[in-house]
């Protein structure tokens, strides 16, 4: 996926959902645990040396498994790459079920998830489509997937 540098140094000097130092191991065969300045915007991981102003990188937090790896450190996988790990070391338990609860809600997938359900729920309670005052409520992106088909019509007495 192509960025523009300059938007994302933009991007990752805004206010953060989250940040604080952290170790962190990158995916390399041989990285070592480093202290790096984490920030979490929207749905982008910055890291940062501690002493610096600009992220050495980025990960954009969509199509990706964050798991628990022990009481203080939990890790971030790709599914297109689910062998390279992003380790991240907390200071304590609870810093630790922060993030990764941080870290899962800042997914546009999550987002639309929750948007489809508290559209069906007030649809169901007050009989009216919420999204349609906005014009967008036929949109694909807005549709539950579950991997049902349509029903079909009766035609026949048309």
């Amino acid at each position: 996926m192509r960025f523009n540098e300059k938007e994302l140094v933009c991007l990752s000097r805004q206010p953060s959902e989250m940040a604080a130092e952290l170790g962190m191991r990158g995916p390399k065969k041989g990285d070592v645990v480093k202290k790096r300045l984490v920030k979490l915007v929207v749905n982008f991981l910055f890291y940062f040396r501690t002493d610096e102003e600009e992220p050495i990188g980025a990960l954009l937090l969509e199509q990706c498994r964050v798991e628990r790896e022990d009481s203080q450190t939990f890790s971030i996988a790709f599914l297109d790459e689910a062998e390279r790990k992003y380790l991240f070391e907390c200071d304590s338990e609870q810093q630790c079920g922060e993030w990764i609860d941080c870290i899962i809600k800042a997914s546009y997938e999550f987002m639309r998830k929750n948007l489809i359900f508290y559209r069906t729920e007030i649809h169901r309670l007050t009989g009216k489509d919420p999204l349609e005052q906005y014009g967008i409520s036929d949109e694909t992106r807005f549709q539950v997937s579950n991997g049902l088909q349509p029903k079909q019509r009766d035609t026949s007495s048309l």
